[in-house]
Formats: structure tokens, C-alpha cells, sequence
């Protein structure tokens, strides 16, 4: 069964979170590879995170969390006037 395309405000929100996992992924001194190594997926997945292009559940965002040593909070809140 297709899904819909997600709308508007979500696709901007999966930009945000990409973003703050790609800052929080190099701060850490981890390439994507690594990370996804540390997190038990595909370096693909994560280079669709970072781009805003996907999501997964939220185990897999809590171990990204972990992995790149912040709060699941930092990664998935919203941005100032958003």
C-alpha cells in the first residue's frame, strides 16, 4: 500500500533533525560510516537522516542519540519560532 508523501511542516521538521544529527555527528569526530557502524544500520540510512529524506523509529533515533552523545531532545526539538 503507498504511503503520502509527508506534508509540508514534517518535511521541514526531518531537514531540522538531519541537520542537527550531521553537526552533532562531526562534532563528535564521527564520519557517517562510523556512525551508522556504532548504531547497527546502513551508512545509506544515515545520509538520508542527515538529508531530511527519511525516517525510522524511534529506537533507531535514540541510538543516534547516544552514539553521537547528546539528548534525544537536542536532535528532535524544535527550532526557535518553529
Amino acid at each position: 500500500m503507498p504511503t503520502d508523501p509527508p506534508s509540508a511542516w514534517t518535511r521541514t521538521r526531518l531537514l531540522a533533525v538531519g541537520a542537527r544529527l550531521r553537526e552533532t555527528r562531526t562534532t563528535a569526530g564521527l564520519s557517517q560510516e562510523r556512525l551508522a557502524e556504532i548504531v547497527g544500520i546502513d551508512r545509506k540510512t544515515i545520509v538520508r537522516l542527515e538529508a531530511g529524506q527519511r525516517d525510522v523509529r524511534l529506537g533507531v533515533w535514540m541510538n543516534l542519540a547516544r552514539a553521537v552523545g547528546v539528548p534525544l531532545s537536542h536532535l528532535v526539538r524544535e527550532s526557535d519560532g518553529g
